[in-house]
């Protein structure tokens, strides 16, 4: 019994110490993204039928995004743009079918869903990014799901069928000036945190040749073979786009998720030591360069694979993409999805919570991206509950970006409590500041709580009691204090890249 007894000891002390080394090395700053996918109405809208309106799908996201924020996912990955049509208000392109039924059929009652989740998501400290997928056309060949008026009937010669699909052909600079002109609209006219690419650029590869030597002949002066010259259509893209989205708004990040391997080692000195499938030769996706010419502000890998599996390690696709970050910031794409999956590496149910913590271990690393939603809401493998009782049990604010700004804006004063006695048996802890000097950089708030004779240590996030992004906001109310304790509370402004400024004054509160 002693000896059983002492065994439990020593096993509670040992989790104890986990628990307390794995706090001390949940970082305060990450980037905590989830994919949001509207194609084929994967993750949201559901797919729309009579009855479901636009109330409906409203309280739908609200839904999703409330379970997010529980979570402790701080970024929203939202597909507003999933085949050339639109999940916002455009001027350029028709009413997405996926959110309406028809393509071209505007939401009833009227609403903007770029707009709304826009607005919800800042009200939970999340970023939202928009996801754009810049060359597919159609996610089918059926004419009677194309409106008579979508682009590919009015302007087909931009377009090329490959599969069951139909794509831009990124060779003609008229498709280029265009999907410029369509995404710089997105970063005027919404609140958006990001422009986010996926994958999906010249097609994955199938049985028979791209449909585009013609266009080759017509454009391709100036380079030897087909493939540099494919390649350079989409860095041209690339390049045209952060030069044009951080001229609209120099705080919008640009970011793109490639696919998991860039090269292999075996076809260039510089590839990962992987033998798949590579984004540079099947999609003509040069996703290295991008980083190394700075004209991304985040690449976001997508490393749906297992440690070890020989094809595609993680471990190894992980180190490689953080040795060649160039100083940008890498999110490594997880797949959520395959947590339930009865194949090598996904039976152990670890797999996934292993990825975090061996992303965590490297300085290079800022974070991760989950898809997709459902996956996450519906808590395939328990990952979840890993990441809200675990991982993401603590706030974090998304990461800084210096070289898109890295002042500090003017920190918030004479942080005091709220003396206003008026129903005061609601009352715990009601603290007031005064807006900072200098309130046009300022754009939310950070607010700390620390025991009474704790040391202030702003690094430590599981003092964060709110994260808001309300440049408004003068007050707060802090529900979970606990009456006879007292507590010293913090508060500091972030701007819109979440730059933090200076502390307030330390204000002491005790409950009665």
């Amino acid at each position: 019994m002693i000896r059983n007894f002492t065994l439990f000891i020593v096993l509670l002390l040992s989790s104890a110490t986990l628990y307390a080394q794995q706090a001390r090395q949940t970082p305060k700053r990450e980037f905590r993204g989830v994919w949001i996918a509207t194609v084929q109405n994967i993750d949201w809208p559901s797919k729309p039928k009579p009855g479901v309106d636009s109330e409906t799908q409203k309280q739908e996201l609200l839904e999703i995004l409330d379970a997010h924020q529980r979570t402790g996912i701080n970024a929203i990955m939202l597909q507003v743009r999933p085949s050339t049509d639109a999940l916002y208000e455009s001027e350029r392109e028709q009413w997405s079918r996926f959110l309406t039924g028809k393509q071209g059929l505007a939401p009833e009652p009227f609403y903007d869903p770029l707009a709304f989740a826009v607005q919800e998501a800042h009200k939970r400290g999340m970023e939202l990014h928009a996801w754009i997928n810049p060359y597919r056309a159609t996610t089918s060949l059926v004419d009677s799901l194309t409106s008579p008026d979508h682009i590919t009937r009015t302007q087909p010669d931009w377009f090329f069928a490959y599969g069951d699909k139909k794509y831009f052909n990124p060779g003609l600079p008229e498709v280029k000036a265009y999907l410029v002109d369509v995404i710089t609209d997105v970063v005027r006219n919404y609140d958006i945190d990001g422009i986010h690419f996926d994958d999906y650029f010249y097609p994955y590869p199938g049985t028979t040749p791209l449909p585009d030597s013609v266009t080759f002949q017509l454009h391709g002066q100036g380079f030897a073979n087909i493939e540099d010259w494919r390649r350079n259509n989409v860095d041209e893209l690339i390049k045209t786009l952060s030069e044009r989205i951080h001229g609209e708004k120099k705080h919008v990040k640009f970011g793109i998720s490639p696919f998991g391997i860039w090269r292999n080692k075996a076809q260039d000195p510089n590839g990962s030591e992987s033998n798949g499938l590579s984004g540079y030769s099947a999609l003509y996706a040069d996703a290295r360069k991008w980083v190394q010419e700075g004209w991304i502000d985040y690449i976001n890998p997508q490393l749906y694979f297992p440690f070890g599996y020989a094809p595609a390690p993680y471990e190894k696709l992980l180190d490689w993409w953080a040795a060649n970050s160039f100083g940008k910031h890498v999110y490594i794409g997880h797949g959520a999805y395959r947590a339930t999956e009865d194949r090598e590496g996904w039976r152990d149910r670890q797999q996934l919570p292993n990825q975090v913590r061996y992303l965590r271990e490297n300085p290079n690393v800022q974070g991760s991206v989950y898809f997709s939603s459902k996956s996450l809401t519906n808590n395939l493998g328990g990952f979840r509950d890993s990441l809200q009782h675990d991982f993401y049990r603590y706030p974090a604010l998304q990461p800084t970006m210096p070289w898109l700004g890295a002042s500090k804006p003017a920190k918030p004063l004479n942080l005091r409590e709220d003396k206003f006695l008026f129903f005061r048996h609601w009352k715990k802890a009601k603290l007031k500041w005064d807006y900072p000097d200098q309130e046009a950089d300022v754009y939310g708030y950070v607010i700390y709580r620390f025991a009474e004779n704790e040391p202030i240590d702003l690094e430590q996030p599981k003092r964060i009691i709110k994260i808001s992004f309300d440049h408004t906001l003068s007050e707060f109310h802090d529900e979970t204090a606990e009456r006879g304790k007292s507590y010293q509370y913090v508060v500091t402004s972030i701007d819109r890249l979440k730059n933090e400024s200076a502390p307030s004054n330390f204000f002491r509160i005790r409950l009665r």
